[in-house]
């Protein structure tokens, strides 16, 4: 064989000889890659949560007129009599519960946005409040009203070591 033939041949390796595989390497680029990326969608996100809580607060206290409301306070009202042991209901109690509601859905509904973007759609789906309730503690309660389809699950892998609930525990914003 000529000089130039050898050259383009692959060196012999010996019996016991250490092996450098490229494509091993390669693969731990993406997973670092991957990592990285849902570490910084996890941050925003957590922003996202911390600028709504902050938001919040700041429009309760900015708050005069509590003739509005978002939420029928008759229908509240009614909910809150459906329970035998209430007698009388205060009327500030039936527009602190309203508030209370608006932004409980508000924020399952934030929670669910972030969960479709995770999986690249513009569309908010069932299961992706059913994975916010999953991922969140405090929606517990909600695991049995709502149940997670399991066929339809489209959400990331997350990377190894990532918890299997939601980084962006539930928390209050003190002002």
């Amino acid at each position: 064989m000529d000089q130039k033939a050898q050259g383009s041949l692959p060196p012999v390796i010996g019996v016991g000889t250490p092996v450098a595989y490229p494509a091993a390497a390669a693969a731990a680029v993406p997973y670092q890659a991957y990592h990285h990326l849902y570490q910084q969608q996890q941050q925003q996100q957590n922003q996202q949560l911390q600028m709504f809580w902050a938001d919040q607060c700041r429009e309760i206290e900015q708050t005069t007129d509590f003739k509005n409301h978002n939420l029928p306070l008759a229908r509240i009202k009614k909910i809150m009599k459906a329970d035998e042991d209430v007698r009388m209901i205060a009327a500030e109690a039936p527009v602190v519960f309203a508030r209370a509601c608006e932004m409980f859905i508000l924020e399952l509904t934030h929670r669910g946005w972030a969960h479709a973007e995770e999986n690249k759609r513009r569309t908010l789906q069932k299961n992706d409040i059913a994975a916010a309730i999953t991922r969140t503690d405090v929606f517990d309660f909600l695991v049995d009203i709502v149940p997670r389809e399991e066929g339809k699950d489209e959400g990331i892998p997350r990377p190894m070591g990532a918890p299997a609930t939601d980084p962006l525990a539930y928390y209050y914003v003190q002002q």
